[in-house]
């Protein structure tokens, strides 16, 4: 509830304005009930029509304020809920565009995508329905309490004989609709998740006939969500007739009473019919009171949810008066750097690993499937910190640097190569968004994709589909070769970013990229040796350690692992070559 009111009270204006219209609405409610008995009493019991005339009159005019006040009481009730979840969804999401990699596997992809969308749907929902009743419901109810204990205070005992039955199913609806509602968005959690891998990972499952095998996979969470759900439903279900039957045997008794202390001469009509309204507000009041506290334990648990990431703050944190100007530009540094993953503090997958390479060499990691080749480089833009040792950029600790600073150094082109919906123009801007015509061209041709997006029907406005579907891979490996070459980086980090080209395309592009990065850091992580023979430094990786540094002839003569790679890969006559 903390983090609902915190939102709520950024729009004080609106906040009043709706407080406003719910006491304007309440005194409406409550003053026509008092009319129409003093309209029966003064007016139809002692044939004064005129008095009924002017008194109807006045109901009139109430009853069209209070249309307008119920109108207006919706309007800003919704306006002030859009404004507090929109609010909130920007704040999640521009925290979450913080999160180092760490955060993102803490919490989870499905689950983050759930918290923004179906927990601020739920807060929206209870918020809404606090606005336009949560105020309302408590002073209505007090107010129309307080006006039969002072108008029947013989009838005022049968309602307050049904309020601790009505405080007790409050009670227990809380009780059991809380852990429902934990379980509930966790399930949710689950289906996302699974409906996310199987959309990414169709081609594979239909390429292994695994349809069935993922359908049975989904019906069982979609199963226990269902189950989940349909308890906490039958819940809320049980609770409304329940109230509706107490409410309904209450008024019977007041009517029924009310008829008696009338035949008695104690209670006049129009005070019996008045004090039914009255007390027809007070419990209607409350039961509408109730409805808020059953939505709450839901409401609640995904505030909380919500809450986590809002709470949650990046283990890599920026310096916004940090280092944003050296004087060189492109000197990367390793000093006996050892990384472990969060919790893996033992089992560290970078082990003491040191280099330096300067602008204009070229620097190439290789090394068998996991041996920390990725990792290794994703340290330099500060994806993860070093878990000890350091990492200097132009002779400056990279967690010294203003992260945008430090960034802007890097043209990185990661493993897959992600592209996002829109033009091609559009995912070429992400490199410098004020790029001219001239650097789109110039990019595209060191990146050897001008002819294929010349070959598509609008060129540069071709749309992408979502990650970029609707294009091949090497294709999007070219795209995102682009994207990096346009804002000229110090440094260039290629993650295996040429495996989906061909050994033609490949060696145009590597021959046009080396006049290009003449003056700059050259990172590649790869798989191929062909590809990196050129190269002026080859670190080889085994298990996250270093066993072997220096140009291609001195591993192949000092280094095995090296050496068994090479022969793996190149023929005799390349080696003898060599």
């Amino acid at each position: 509830m903390k983090l609902m009111w915190q939102y709520t009270m950024r729009h004080k204006k609106l906040l009043l304005l709706n407080f406003l219209c719910v006491f304007g609405f309440i005194v409406i409610e409550l003053g026509l009930p008092t009319l129409l008995g003093r309209m029966i009493d003064s007016g139809l019991e002692t044939g004064n029509m005129e008095n009924v005339k002017k008194i109807g009159w006045y109901m009139v005019i109430i009853t069209v304020i209070g249309i307008t006040l119920h109108i207006m009481l919706s309007y800003v009730g919704a306006k002030l809920n859009n404004r507090i979840i929109v609010d909130l969804r920007d704040d999640m999401f521009e925290n979450i565009q913080q999160f180092s990699h760490g955060e993102y596997e803490q919490i989870g992809v499905s689950s983050l995508i759930t918290r923004v969308t179906n927990d601020a749907y739920q807060v929206m929902l209870f918020l809404g329905q606090v606005l336009r009743t949560g105020f309302m419901t408590p002073m209505m109810f007090i107010a129309s309490i307080t006006i039969v204990i002072k108008r029947s205070p013989l009838l005022a005992r049968y309602v307050f004989l049904a309020l601790p039955f009505l405080t007790i199913g409050i009670i227990i609806i809380a009780k059991y609709s809380k852990p429902l509602s934990e379980r509930q968005q966790t399930e949710l959690d689950n289906i996302n998740g699974i409906m996310r891998e199987n959309l990414s990972g169709l081609r594979v499952i239909r390429a292994f006939v695994n349809e069935k095998f993922e359908e049975k996979r989904f019906d069982q969470v979609n199963a226990a969500f269902t189950d989940t759900s349909t308890k906490l439903f039958k819940l809320v279900a049980a609770a409304q007739p329940a109230f509706f039957f107490l409410f309904n045997l209450v008024m019977v008794l007041i009517i029924w009473m009310g008829a008696k202390y009338i035949d008695m001469g104690q209670l006049e009509v129009g005070n019996l019919i008045a004090t039914i309204e009255y007390v027809f507000h007070a419990l209607f009041s409350f039961m509408l009171f109730t409805v808020i506290f059953m939505m709450y334990p839901r409401a609640a648990v995904s505030a909380n949810r919500i809450q986590e990431v809002l709470e949650l703050s990046s283990t890599i944190t920026d310096k916004p008066d940090g280092v944003k100007e050296t004087r060189t530009n492109g000197v990367v540094s390793f000093n006996q750097v050892t990384f472990a993953y969060p919790g893996t503090v033992e089992s560290p997958v970078i082990r003491d690993v040191s280099f330096e390479v300067n602008p204009g060499e070229t620097i190439a990691f290789i090394g068998s499937t996991g041996s920390g080749k990725s990792t290794l480089i994703q340290l330099i833009p500060r994806f993860y910190d070093v878990t000890k040792g350091s990492i200097q950029i132009d002779g400056v600790d990279v967690r010294d640097y203003n992260l945008h600073a430090l960034r802007q150094k890097i043209g990185y082109i990661p493993q897959k190569a992600i592209l996002f919906e829109g033009s091609i123009r559009d995912n070429l801007l992400m490199g410098k968004p004020d790029a001219t015509e001239e650097d789109l061209d110039y990019a595209l041709e060191i990146a050897q994709a001008t002819e294929f997006v010349a070959s598509k029907p609008k060129g540069l406005e071709e749309h992408l589909s979502e990650g970029g579907s609707n294009f091949s891979g090497g294709q999007k490996q070219r795209l995102a070769i682009a994207r990096a070459i346009i804002r000229r980086p110090a440094i260039y980090i290629f993650d295996d970013s040429f495996s989906a080209l061909d050994y033609q395309t490949d060696a145009k592009l590597r021959e046009q990229l080396k006049k290009e990065t003449k003056q700059s850091t050259v990172m590649i992580v790869a798989q191929r040796i062909s590809s990196i023979m050129d190269a002026d430094k080859i670190v080889v990786l085994n298990e996250g350690e270093v066993v072997g540094l220096g140009t291609h002839q001195e591993l192949l003569d000092h280094c095995d692992i090296y050496r068994d790679i090479a022969f793996s890969q190149l023929s005799k006559e390349e080696l003898a070559h060599e």
